[in-house]
């Protein structure tokens, strides 16, 4: 192996042999707690720290960097105490995630590491999000970002890539190309020569380096990160090594030829290291000695500290309170000066006030800038705030939603907008394995909205009619905000944006251009968990959300001698289960309407609440009305027949006779 120091100086170069050699003892180590088991399970990056240690050492230490599992090198480079690292892998309370996630699946703001996303993919999109924020701020930081050559597959790496392109993001994207994705070589992962040769379709300049090679990739790294400072712009680096221990330890290498092992055995980037700072003269065998038990020393210390701290005692209040970020609702009051507008207005004038309120948010969405969206909504908003702030993004749901997570991580806040609620599947995983999982996993806020255009009635078929809130109210850690007027569209909007949880906004369709309301002109709040008692009676409940409120309240108008309470849910998650049960307990039947399918709909749940809680309250079943289980069919009497709204009458009708 050919080791060019350039210009380095020797202090350098003995420093980047230090930092090699600490993940390769640790390493070791933790084989050999593997063995005496002593630890679970453990993902050997042993052959590749030269990556891990070059890349890290040639970026600042307040520069972000999103390693993988396999990067132990990243996290020793950046100082961590050893203490903090064993207490993580070994799921103790002094880790980094409260013995929630193991081994490197954690995040630490105070060593700007962003910890690694089992999906892989979506962290590409973080990397994005991270280093736009840093272009905003003009700071001049570049972030780096590593997957493997087998996530090079996968559709948030194409959309990460294309998205860092298209805005000039100043990216370092990372591929340890090591041969193979658990047990499927190259060969069967990719067809293109060099993964590098992905650069050219994207316009991406690119490179591929000697990754065993430590001054390669310190100085090709340095050399490209002072550049990305003064030009911002990605990167792809692909770099070549080998994985010379199984996916994880359990999986072994079987599947490997041992003539590969023995070649790449030869280059090892810590025994060949060292003998070329030998030959130099600049290390002896005694100061690397020295170095060896110096650290084995701390090793030793730091496990028996972790070895030694309490077993782990489980809090369930903890557990539940770490679910979301703390939030004390901030409330705005606003003055009695109002205008008539309808829910679309409401949500633009929201829109508009947050971006005016917070310089720091940021709205991403399809055709979003000039063209004002595909409802209109950001009409205007280029002009008012520029491109840099509202942004039209590629087709591609999953990585902007990720790039949501990386503005939220380096202080910022974002606004994703689906072009239609349907679409947001594309942009699925993230949301419910990143948003939702963040501040649980590692104390980390997701201050990301994303705004669902939804619902039918307006003819528009199966991919542009779904009301999908069930996807999401499932799902802990996310919240779930569903008006159905213009006066709820503004308050609840503003609160979603001040919070910085994960706030799924779901915006009817039919009801942004036919409801009218009398709205303050001004800015204020509306708390999230507080249902709105539409109509007050003493017969039945009728519990609905959407446009679901006004099919009830036009339903009940046709039969006067109805006496129901209304109540309007407004939010999902949290869910006013108090006024639900006051309301049911008071008139002893009620009727839940969605304009969802009924199965696995917010209704059952609903329902199942009541039946658990006021069941001798009740005088009649929980009725649940919904829509037909089918996809929603595009022909207006097929939609018609789809909907529950004629349904909801009839079953009404049955309940008060009861």
């Amino acid at each position: 192996m050919l080791f060019d120091r350039k210009n380095l100086s020797d202090t350098t170069l003995l420093d980047l042999y230090i930092r090699l050699l600490k993940p390769r003892l640790i390493e070791e180590k933790m084989l050999i707690l593997l063995r005496q088991g002593k630890i679970s399970k453990w993902f050997s990056g042993i052959g590749q720290e030269a990556i891990s240690v070059g890349i890290t050492s040639a970026l600042e230490k307040d520069e972000y960097i999103l390693p993988m599992h396999r990067n132990l090198g990243v996290f020793t480079t950046r100082d961590i105490p050893l203490k903090r690292l064993f207490a993580q892998w070994q799921g103790k309370k002094s880790g980094f995630t409260k013995g929630r996630d193991r081994s490197f699946h954690f995040g630490t703001q105070e060593y700007k590491i962003v910890g690694m996303i089992s999906h892989l993919g979506p962290q590409l999109g973080v990397a994005d999000g991270i280093a736009l924020a840093n272009k905003l701020k003009k700071n001049g930081k570049v972030t780096a970002v590593f997957t493997g050559e087998g996530a090079t597959s996968e559709g948030d790496f194409h959309e990460a890539l294309n998205i860092a392109a298209v805005w000039e993001l100043p990216v370092l994207f990372v591929i340890e190309n090591n041969g193979y994705g658990l047990s499927t070589p190259t060969n069967e992962q990719y067809r293109c020569k060099h993964l590098a040769d992905k650069g050219i379709g994207y316009g991406m300049e690119s490179h591929i380096i000697d990754g065993n090679n430590i001054l390669e990739v310190f100085t090709k790294v340095s050399e490209l990160v002072a550049s990305l400072r003064e030009n911002p712009r990605p990167v792809l680096l692909e770099f070549l090594t080998f994985r010379m221990r199984g996916h994880e330890e359990a999986s072994g290498t079987k599947y490997v030829p041992q003539d590969l092992m023995d070649e790449w055995a030869q280059k090892d980037p810590i025994d060949n290291y060292r003998e070329y700072l030998k030959e130099i003269g600049l290390l002896t065998n005694d100061y690397d000695e020295a170095i060896k038990m110096a650290y084995k020393q701390e090793m030793e210390e730091h496990i028996r500290l972790v070895f030694d701290e309490p077993d782990f005692v489980a809090d369930l209040s903890e557990e539940l309170n770490d679910v979301y970020k703390p939030y004390d609702f901030e409330e705005f009051t606003h003055s009695d000066i109002t205008e008539n507008i309808r829910v679309i207005d409401a949500i633009t004038q929201s829109l508009k006030q947050s971006m005016e309120r917070h310089p720091n948010l940021v709205i991403m969405g399809q055709d979003i800038a000039e063209y004002g969206g595909a409802f209109k909504v950001t009409d205007g908003f280029v002009n008012l705030f520029g491109k840099e702030r509202v942004r039209n993004t590629p087709i591609c749901e999953s990585a902007v939603v990720s790039a949501g997570m990386g503005l939220s991580i380096n202080g910022h806040k974002a606004i994703v907008e689906m072009q239609f609620a349907d679409f947001v599947s594309t942009g699925f995983n993230p949301i419910v394995n990143l948003l939702a999982k963040q501040h649980y996993r590692w104390n980390e806020k997701a201050d990301v909205v994303v705004r669902m255009p939804c619902g039918g009635g307006t003819q528009a078929g199966p991919f542009h009619s779904q009301t999908n809130e069930a996807w999401f109210t499932k799902t802990p850690g996310l919240k779930v905000v569903y008006p159905a007027f213009p006066y709820d569209a503004k308050g609840l909007l503003n609160t979603a944006i001040n919070d910085p949880n994960p706030v799924m906004y779901f915006e009817h369709k039919q009801l942004y251009r036919s409801i009218y309301q009398d709205v303050p002109t001004d800015y204020y709040t509306i708390p999230f968990g507080k249902a709105a008692l539409l109509k007050e009676g003493t017969k039945v409940t009728v519990i609905s959300f959407g446009a679901g409120v006004h099919w009830a309240l036009e339903t009940l108008s046709k039969h006067p001698e109805i006496s129901a309470d209304v109540l309007d849910l407004r939010t999902l998650q949290p869910l006013d289960t108090e006024a639900i049960f006051k309301s049911v307990k008071k008139t002893n039947k009620c009727i839940i309407l969605q304009e969802d399918t009924i199965f696995g709909g917010i209704a059952s749940d609903i329902s199942a609440m009541i039946m658990e809680n006021c069941f001798e309250h009740l005088d009649g079943p929980v009725r649940r009305v919904g829509s037909l289980e089918s996809p929603i069919p595009f022909v207006k009497a097929l939609e018609e027949q789809y909907l529950p709204k004629e349904r909801f009458e009839k079953e009404l009708l049955e309940l008060v006779a009861y």
